[in-house]
């Protein structure tokens, strides 16, 4: 899928914590900044895909200046935080398309929502996602990161780590990683295994580089 980029707006640290823990773990560009902000984040940004606005006391009168602002610059949907206080005031944009979550709403609510608006259609579940160490492995759009940053994986870099990872403990001979990774129509050597394994332990770094280990006269095995 393609990268996506999100600004976000917030005037509390709750929340900006909260939604950058979230937002780490999708494949997004994330420009972030207070609602005094929110012009200059908007013309460095007009092809934004998502804008996450929190709406708070006199914030909340804003929401359809933000609405009109997105409508005017492009197609871009808008996520509102709002506190359960302010609730009965709300009222969504309509230019946009829109959606809005509590304040106090957990990170797996937020994410989700973050999906639908994002990737409709195609939303990636928890399960979807491997967390190893520092490194989120997103099974649905097939991005790896390391630390919050993404990794240069070539398709068969990335499908060779998510099969060991999704597998681990267990040895695969290199025989058997051409059959599940590469599919049975490769004629290749099995030697292309070794190839690929380095490059990605290369790109993994040395800590996590150790995970993916080499039994010597069998094959490779991801230790978890």
């Amino acid at each position: 899928m393609q990268r996506k980029q999100v600004i976000f707006i917030a005037d509390s640290l709750d929340n900006a914590h909260k939604f950058q823990q979230v937002l780490a773990g999708f494949d997004v560009d994330v420009a972030a900044g207070s609602s005094l902000q929110f012009k200059n984040l908007l013309a460095t940004h007009p092809s934004c895909d998502l804008v996450i606005y929190e709406a708070q006391s006199d914030a909340l009168a804003n929401v359809a200046t933000v609405e009109a602002a997105l409508a005017e610059e492009g197609s871009a949907a808008m996520l509102v935080v709002v506190d359960q206080g302010l609730l009965a005031e709300l009222r969504l944009p309509v230019q946009v398309k829109a959606d809005f979550v509590m304040a106090g709403a957990c990170a797996d609510e937020c994410a989700a929502r973050i999906r639908q608006l994002l990737w409709p259609g195609n939303e990636a579940s928890a399960t979807d996602f491997i967390t190893i160490d520092n490194m989120t492995i997103n099974l649905a759009t097939y991005q790896v990161k390391v630390a919050g940053e993404p990794l240069d994986l070539t398709y068969l870099e990335y499908a060779l780590l998510a099969f060991l990872a999704t597998h681990p403990g267990r040895t695969y001979s290199r025989d058997a990683l051409l059959r599940r990774v590469w599919g049975f129509d490769y004629y290749g050597g099995s030697r292309t295994v070794d190839v690929h394994v380095r490059r990605v332990r290369a790109k993994l770094g040395p800590e996590l580089a150790q995970r993916l280990e080499t039994v010597r006269g069998v094959g490779y095995l991801w230790n978890s």
